[in-house]
């Protein structure tokens, strides 16, 4: 009687345990992504479908910040998160970017926790290291949020996650990952997606050369010589400009940077699937691995890194977006450069 109950005791352990590592393999497959591009903003990223948009405007000391906050939240589960804030302008004569940078991420700390938990909630941000996406300069922290009231039976349970922090020239963005259970995977797909665009630093000034002959002009009188030398330099800027049916040696554009493309797996006139490697497959290896992919003007693409998925299908997954073939992109009649990322789901 004691080996038969000792028997179903083991099985049904055996069976919650099983139950439990297959929800934890297919949360990502259970997820339905919907790449979110809102209008107004200049980011795009991969959210789990029926996220919400909230917008409004906040007081952080002097600034009045323009506040955005784009929101997935499972039930009982994860939550996805998007802040945008603007408001702080750069300004380098009286603060640097990192000060300025420093400002936005306490602006989201005291901003960010009401809004996933109105009843009450304080964050904690702990820095994990410098981190820079498409020349913008941010960093990473880990980040928890828990409930401002005393703790009871009926509270809500700890978020712990990460938090991945971005200053473009106009904007601050903050994209967060949440949970009450440890999912690297589905963490790492999330914060993968998330794409800005590139942040091209200022072309050097280059100085006008003097023409080669210079007419003999007459001594400067002493009302001249005390005039400001920024008027003196427009009027010869203005008299050494070309005309506008003359040529110009110097172009009077440059070449733009990466558009973000978001997922594109949709948006390929070609896209090989790559093979599933037999060891891997015979080791229960399965997964998403996402590929972060550069597509040049012609559609080729001209770089390709894995940048989450398990290891032993990361390269053949890299093999395969490097075959694949989109169509020209074009922004305002110019073909352009684009950034995104493609994802491959291993199922055995």
């Amino acid at each position: 009687m004691k080996y038969t109950a000792l028997k179903v005791s083991s099985l049904a352990l055996l069976m919650l345990t099983w139950a439990s590592f297959l929800s934890a393999q297919s949360s990502v497959k259970t997820i339905e992504w919907e790449t979110l591009r809102p209008d107004g903003e200049a980011f795009s990223v991969q959210m789990p479908k029926g996220s919400t948009a909230q917008s409004s405007k906040e007081t952080y000391h002097k600034f009045e910040l323009n506040t955005s906050v784009y929101v997935s939240q499972l039930p009982g589960g994860p939550v996805f998160a998007v802040v945008a804030l603007s408001g702080i302008k750069s300004n380098p004569a009286m603060y640097s970017e990192m000060e300025r940078l420093n400002s936005y991420v306490d602006a989201f700390k005291n901003l960010f926790p009401p809004k996933i938990r109105p009843k009450g909630a304080v964050a904690k941000l702990t820095l994990v290291g410098d981190k820079v996406l498409q020349g913008n300069p941010g960093r990473e922290y880990r980040l928890t949020v828990r409930s401002s009231q005393p703790a009871t039976a009926v509270s809500e349970p700890e978020l712990s996650g990460t938090a991945q922090v971005f200053a473009t020239k106009k904007r601050f963005y903050a994209v967060v990952f949440l949970n009450n259970k440890k999912d690297d995977e589905l963490q790492e797909q999330f914060l993968s997606s998330f794409l800005i665009p590139e942040r091209i630093a200022p072309a050097a000034t280059v100085a006008a050369q003097p023409p080669a002959e210079q007419p003999q002009v007459q001594k400067a009188s002493s009302e001249s010589r005390d005039a400001p030398a920024a008027e003196v330099t427009a009027a010869e800027a203005a008299a050494a400009a070309p005309s506008a049916g003359e040529a110009s040696d110097v172009p009077h554009s440059k070449k733009r940077g990466p558009i973000s493309g978001g997922v594109l797996n949709g948006k390929a006139l070609y896209l090989p699937q790559p093979e599933y490697p037999a060891a891997a497959k015979a080791a229960g290896t399965a997964g998403t691995v996402v590929v972060r992919i550069t597509i040049d003007e012609q559609g080729n693409v001209i770089s390709a890194t894995a940048v989450s998925g398990p290891p032993a299908l990361q390269q053949v997954s890299v093999n395969a977006a490097t075959q694949a073939k989109f169509a020209p992109t074009l922004l305002v009649g110019e073909p352009v450069q684009v950034v995104g990322i493609i994802t491959y789901n291993f199922i055995r």
